[in-house]
């Protein structure tokens, strides 16, 4: 194991707002519940809190405007959201900048129109402007050359989508629940960019997230069960939807940053125990499986085949239905990630959506077409080495 600062830290807060396709709230509002939802699940109040990421898609409340709102206080304020974000809340935390920081976003009301994609995916650029070129379109590439260098198939797609999307159902607070899938119907619903069908395909939604960090010490004197950081990285390659999506330059994206996770956490794929990775698009998954070394480069679609994603596989994956079910709300959805290892290792999920005993968890962000990937190991238990 290679010692980290991240090491000196723990996650003792995460929740989920409701989550919906549209929510009857302001986004202000569902901020508010982000931030207060996860103090509550820490058993923490507002003015235990130094610092704040705390901010909005569409009103595009910034971290400054927290300090202000939730009190005023000297405080220590982060940028990024997701996986970074809490990379950075914890070094922050290590370095005496802050003792406990919450992090936070929402969206409401930025995709309403059902009968176009969504903004964020034609962004205004060369190629998407002139050429029409789309994010479903983008990670398309990606498979498309996946599938012909190894013979990977739709089939095994939708193997991925499904039991994705039926976590997704059998979980409460899950956009999607109750609405159960088979492989057939994830290959029978209509194409959306060549190979991914429309079930292969992450869903829009609206809603908001929240975590609290804390350093170790203070974190064994609450009544909650500490997760721990054991491991972290990030690889950024270029800016997202940009640059044209090549395999043999992006298709690695995040084994770097996955390499570095497992050394800091002396860890091997073989330790982890559950899997609450990036799934945008059902072949991202098989990626990340070959990437992360859970088995062999070209082997995914067969792993995958074999049942190990399954609830009773040997790495469940994705257990809460992930952006394909569950909600895939702005960059609320970057922090779900990281929030559904704290929920699972804490036990707190339906019995059927349970791994039990689960103690390591590894969860994700981006994917290939996004030309980045950031990676996080989360554990019961302080390193100590």
């Amino acid at each position: 194991m290679n010692r980290t600062p991240l090491h000196d830290v723990a996650i003792v807060g995460a929740y989920n707002t409701p989550q919906a396709k549209k929510l009857d709230t302001t986004e202000i509002e569902c901020l508010i519940d982000a931030v207060d939802g996860a103090l509550a699940s820490a058993g923490l109040g507002i003015d235990e809190v130094d610092g704040f990421n705390v901010s909005s898609t569409m009103q595009r409340y910034t971290p400054r405007e927290a300090v202000m709102l939730f009190g005023a206080r000297p405080s220590w304020t982060g940028h990024d959201i997701g996986i970074p974000g809490v990379i950075e809340a914890a070094l922050a935390i290590s370095a005496g900048l802050c003792e406990t920081a919450v992090i936070a976003t929402a969206q409401v009301y930025a995709h309403r129109e059902r009968t176009t994609t969504a903004p964020w995916t034609r962004p205004s650029n060369e190629f998407v402007e002139c050429w029409g070129l789309f994010t479903p379109a983008e990670f398309a590439l990606m498979a498309r050359r996946h599938m012909h260098l190894y013979g990977t198939t739709s089939e095994q797609f939708a193997e991925v989508a499904a039991t994705i999307r039926n976590n997704g159902a059998r979980h409460p607070e899950a956009c999607h629940y109750r609405r159960f899938v088979t492989p057939e119907d994830v290959l029978n619903s209509r194409m959306i960019a060549d190979p991914f069908h429309l079930l292969d395909c992450a869903m829009t939604s609206e809603g908001g997230a929240g975590l609290v960090l804390t350093s170790s010490e203070r974190a064994r004197d609450l009544d909650v069960q500490p997760i721990y950081l054991l491991g972290g990285g990030t690889d950024k390659q270029g800016m997202a939807y940009v640059t044209p999506p090549v395999w043999d330059r992006y298709g690695h994206v995040g084994k770097r940053a996955g390499q570095q996770a497992f050394a800091q956490a002396g860890l091997t794929p073989d330790d982890v125990d559950v899997l609450e990775i990036y799934d945008p698009f059902s072949f991202e998954i098989i990626r990340q499986l070959e990437i992360f070394g859970f088995c062999g480069e070209g082997e995914g679609g067969d792993f995958v085949m074999d049942g190990h994603l399954r609830m009773d596989g040997k790495f469940p994956a994705v257990t809460n239905g992930g952006v394909m079910s569950f909600s895939h709300a702005g960059l609320a959805q970057l922090l779900q990630k990281p929030i559904s290892a704290v929920q699972q290792l804490r036990g707190e999920y339906p019995d059927e959506l349970t791994v039990k005993d689960a103690k390591v968890a590894l969860t994700s962000n981006g994917g290939s077409g996004a030309l980045f990937t950031d990676v996080l190991l989360l554990g019961t238990q302080r390193p100590t080495r």
